[in-house]
């Protein structure tokens, strides 16, 4: 398979940049990262009820059925540090009218298939400054974990003290699939839809259907409360476990105003922050406490469970 990373990324390769007080090697890569993936039948309806603006619209995977994917990243090696990036979102495309149910798997430019972010909490201060800041993404220092074991892989996401989310997956058979593909992004920030593109390559371990076994649990964090409205299905469709991924962001982004029938829906719901919760963050690599402490004399991302 081709790598999925555009050329230009390639040429820039070595240069260096400044970017909002964050000094960054070109390409802005990441390498040997544990990925752990999950995704899960939603409410259509719901998940429409969730999305910004007018061009977003859920997948349709059938029997009103619309897709949550969680994604879990626990960066070993990159311009910012260590951090765990925990990524709740909404599989859409983007477009004036909804595609049809399979075809934004099958022609993913054509229909701008993606997935909106709902909620991105991070290990450091600095990955939301740059997340946030630059990309438009909804990030947001949480303690987080990110523990394997030979059975499972689970992550854990408290915020001030409450329970955000936990997601554990039973390790799928070990495949070794080479995956190369592109990612696309949609969030909010500062009244603007946001486009990011992520390259990832590796190899990855997958089940689908009966063979994949999770559980994924929502608590009363407040960036949860809206995934609780989708109706999500105990199943997943599918699991995923990548022991070191590469991947590569893209420093092109887009960016559309939000728009609405009213000034009043205009200045209401899904706008995301302010440029405001960017402009006092500091480039602390520093995390918060971890929600659950590994065993003594565990490796950091292989504990008993």
């Amino acid at each position: 398979m081709p790598s999925p990373v555009p050329a230009r990324q390639n040429r820039l390769a070595g240069q260096h940049a400044l970017v909002d007080g964050i000094p960054y090697t070109m390409p802005v890569n990441s390498d040997d990262s544990p990925v752990l993936m999950a995704a899960f039948p939603i409410s259509r309806a719901a998940a429409a009820r969730l999305l910004p603006g007018k061009e977003l619209h859920p997948v349709d995977i059938g029997w009103g059925r619309g897709l949550l994917v969680v994604t879990v990243v626990n960066y070993l090696k990159t311009d910012i540090g260590k951090y765990i990036e925990y990524s709740l979102a909404i599989a859409v495309t983007h477009g004036r009218r909804p595609a049809v149910p399979m075809l934004p798997g099958l022609m993913m430019k054509t229909y701008g298939t993606g997935q909106y972010v709902v909620d991105l909490p991070v290990s450091s201060e600095i990955s939301v400054k740059g997340g946030k800041g630059i990309w438009g993404m909804p990030k947001h220092q949480a303690n987080l974990d990110f523990l394997v074991t030979k059975k499972k892989v689970s992550a854990m996401y408290v915020q001030d003290g409450q329970h955000g989310c936990t997601i554990d997956i039973k390790r799928p058979p070990h495949l070794a699939l080479p995956l190369k593909l592109a990612a696309v992004n949609y969030c909010t920030f500062r009244g603007q839809l946001m486009k990011s593109s992520i390259y990832f390559e590796a190899e990855a371990d997958v089940a689908f259907g009966r063979r994949a076994k999770a559980k994924l649990v929502f608590g009363d964090a407040p960036g949860v409360a809206p995934l609780k409205t989708l109706h999500v299905g105990r199943k997943p469709l599918f699991t995923a476990y990548m022991p070191k991924a590469h991947g590569v962001l893209d420093d092109h982004y887009e960016g559309w105003f939000l728009t609405a029938d009213t000034s009043d829906l205009a200045a209401s719901a899904h706008r995301g922050d302010s440029l405001d919760s960017v402009v006092h963050l500091t480039n602390s690599e520093q995390w918060l406490e971890p929600p659950r402490q590994p065993n003594h004399g565990a490796r950091p991302t292989e504990v008993e469970m």
